[in-house]
């Protein structure tokens, strides 16, 4: 199944059904208005979605309009939590390393999080609006998101709750990163809005490409309409969502609507250009990791951060070829004052 959020629907949107080749659309007025309270209300809502989902794909649903991309919200345009982990070992050691820190000896034990601003996220095409001066990254990931889970659940019990997958742009300064992090207070000022896929997906909907509470399939990544990535999204995944989730769950309950990410996606790849696209590799998530390894080979990196006018394109498509989540456009606007980007 997959769902949406309009824009029409005000500032938490209005949820509808999306068919599979995200054609077609459907209001659900009588089962839920808005993603959340569908979430609240899981074990009622989801029959009733379901049928919805059915008749849109079967073309038999007399209620069905035309589904555009460009007119979502991320499926939750604010969310009561949203905590990002960093399961991919390999990202974590490539930019700790270009920014000298040390490697905790716990690395591959316990997972990294960080708890994010969730009040208001970008959306799937709207603005990165920031100054280019703070070394503006994008960061492709999965994320999920959660029905209640209580405190100290087991992964075994975490991975039931998993309601949903989308995709996410969780937007890094760079340039701030550094200083703020040695306050010892973690990320704020460096982490802004995120963005998330126009479709969120029930994991059933991923066929076989959903195991071991991973999806294995590559998350496609463009900059400026050039290939910039496709690391497999199941590949080098030290922790797992249901792992992720227990661990954001063990000193609190996590209330229906949580979103957790993957952290960004990074595969480990056999010598360093050779990880580029245009040598064979399968390329980065993020320029952070192409900019490390530019240090390790020359000394210094050479590729930019994003300035004003950079487009970045985060998607994932089935084995047919077919999108699955939409896509995540999102470009750099110039920093302003009261400027909010939806």
């Amino acid at each position: 199944m997959k769902l949406a959020s309009l824009k029409t629907g005000g500032r938490d949107g209005a949820l509808v059904v999306v068919n599979r080749d995200l054609s077609l659309c459907q209001r659900v007025h009588g089962i839920a208005d808005t993603l959340q309270q569908a979430l609240d209300d899981w074990d009622e809502c989801e029959p009733g979605l379901r049928q919805v989902y059915d008749s849109l794909n079967d073309r038999s649903s007399t209620h069905a309009l035309p589904f555009d991309q460009k007119a979502c919200h991320s499926p939750l345009p604010r969310a009561y939590q949203w905590a990002d982990g960093s399961a991919y070992i390999n990202h974590v050691e490539l930019v700790r390393k270009a920014r000298g820190a040390e490697l905790p000896p716990e690395l591959y034990l316990d997972p990294l999080m960080y708890q994010g601003g969730s009040d208001g996220f970008i959306g799937p095409y709207g603005q990165i609006v920031a100054s280019d001066a703070w070394g503006i990254d994008f960061e492709g990931e999965v994320g999920v998101v959660t029905g209640d889970v209580p405190m100290g659940a087991t992964p075994a019990e975490c991975a039931a709750c998993i309601r949903l997958i989308m995709l996410v742009n969780d937007v890094s300064l760079r340039g701030l990163i550094p200083a703020e992090l040695a306050k010892g207070f973690g990320f704020f000022q460096s982490k802004p809005a995120s963005a998330f896929s126009p479709v969120a997906v029930t994991p059933d909907e991923l066929g076989e490409a959903w195991r071991d509470n991973k999806v294995h399939l590559p998350l496609r990544v463009r900059l400026n309409d050039k290939p910039f990535g496709a690391p497999n999204a199941g590949v080098d995944m030290t922790f797992d969502f249901a792992q992720l989730i227990a661990h954001a769950a063990k000193t609190r309950d996590l209330e229906a609507g949580t979103i957790i990410g993957s952290g960004t996606i990074s595969n480990k790849q056999g010598g360093l250009w050779g990880s580029n696209i245009e040598n064979g590799g399968v390329g980065y998530c993020c320029l952070a990791e192409l900019r490390m390894y530019e240090t390790i080979e020359q000394g210094q990196p050479t590729t930019p951060f994003m300035t004003y006018g950079d487009r970045v394109r985060i998607e994932m498509l089935d084995e047919s070829g077919a999108t699955i989540f939409g896509s995540i456009e999102n470009e750099v606007a110039q920093e302003r004052k009261g400027s909010k980007s939806v």
